[in-house]
């Protein structure tokens, strides 16, 4: 158990691609590429007509109820899931916080600014951070997890996650990645029977709208009606509430679900790729079921450095609690990009070997950068 907070929280994947990182393949961020589609690029355009009149979301919240087979009073949209981690921090009575890492640090970070202790329990990589239910402190009233976890890419049974509900306990399971499992096995998004459950599910990776900000939350009316008070008026724009009714109806529900089966196939590809590495020491936490894959190298922060060399940019592992130097995630693209990307991974590894013993290559950005 842990309660410093360590590794610094606030770093996200676009922090690699951003300035002198922006010509670079992004492997960093996890959203899905060539997004948004035309049509919903379409439909949040026509949406511009009507900005003239304050948001009113009415129409999404029912369209995301019905996705789901839940009453509206179950539903409460938000800017992104990000924001709701901020309003979870903000409307609920926390005595003791607990976030399961490795995983999103935006969790941890929001309930730390709303002045909670957080403490960590920690998955181990040595069993591919399986997750014991046992491990959580019982007397825990705030318990936060993810599922599929950013960046282990584990799916945890559903069966473990609910273990870990009890009455008194709030247990966050953070979902935004499930819509890219084929099947969203293991979900919990539309239960009803677990005490305290609240799912949160976002729709930017899957669709391109990270700069948009759309997500919602799943949870019982009074926690949905906690959370509201907590929220500012209007906080979901027109443009947003668009794109949330057109990502939940049937038509992107069967393109999602087709984009779930295609990253599946694009990942596999991936890790007969990266399996050939293993002899140079790449090694592959799995069974990897979100769109992207944990890896661990020795030496990887330099390793990193000379994949940007190499055009590359991929998301350093030692800002999540838990992880260290020695970790890095990758998002999964399509066949042609993993293939460029395992062999300048291969290229870089011989070029880490050759200078083990001296200094970087010059032009290598200092680490820690980016």
């Amino acid at each position: 158990m842990r309660t410093d907070t360590g590794p610094d929280l606030r770093h996200h994947g676009d922090a690699e691609v951003r300035d002198a990182g922006a010509d670079l393949v992004d492997l960093a961020v996890n959203v899905r590429a060539d997004t948004p589609p035309r049509w919903l690029r379409e439909e949040i355009a026509a949406s511009l007509t009507a900005l003239a009149a304050y948001p009113d979301g009415r129409a999404a919240r029912a369209a995301v109820a019905r996705r789901h087979g839940l009453p509206v009073e179950r539903v409460l949209l938000t800017a992104g899931a990000a924001e709701a981690f901020v309003l979870l921090a903000r409307a609920l009575r926390v005595r003791r916080a607990v976030v399961v890492h490795p995983q999103f640090t935006e969790p941890e970070a929001a309930l730390r600014d709303a002045g909670h202790p957080v403490e960590r329990v920690l998955l181990s990589g040595r069993d591919g951070f399986r997750l014991d239910p046992a491990s959580v402190p019982e007397d825990a009233d705030l318990v936060i997890v993810g599922n599929p976890t950013n960046p282990t890419s584990v799916l945890h049974p559903a069966e473990a996650l609910t273990r870990l509900a009890r009455p008194g306990r709030t247990l966050v399971v953070d979902e935004a990645f499930m819509d890219a499992v084929p099947g969203e096995r293991e979900a919990l998004a539309g239960r009803t029977d677990v005490p305290g459950l609240v799912v949160l599910r976002s729709l930017t990776k899957t669709w391109g709208l990270a700069g948009l900000r759309v997500g919602y939350v799943l949870a019982p009316p009074e926690t949905v009606t906690a959370l509201e008070r907590a929220q500012p008026l209007w906080p979901v724009s027109t443009p947003a509430l668009a794109a949330t009714r057109a990502c939940v109806a049937p038509r992107a529900l069967a393109e999602a679900a087709h984009a779930a089966h295609r990253t599946a196939a694009d990942r596999a590809h991936l890790l007969t790729g990266l399996a050939a590495l293993a002899p140079r020491g790449v090694q592959v936490t799995g069974p990897a079921e979100a769109p992207f894959v944990l890896l661990e190298l020795p030496d990887a922060q330099r390793v990193r450095h000379r994949l940007r060399e190499l055009g590359y940019a991929v998301r350093r592992g030692d800002t999540f609690p838990g992880l260290g130097p020695d970790w890095l995630r990758v998002a999964v693209r399509d066949r042609t990009t993993m293939a460029g990307f395992v062999a300048a991974l291969g290229t870089a590894l011989a070029q880490e070997r050759g200078g083990a013993h001296g200094a970087a290559s010059p032009g290598c950005a200092p680490p820690g950068s980016g």
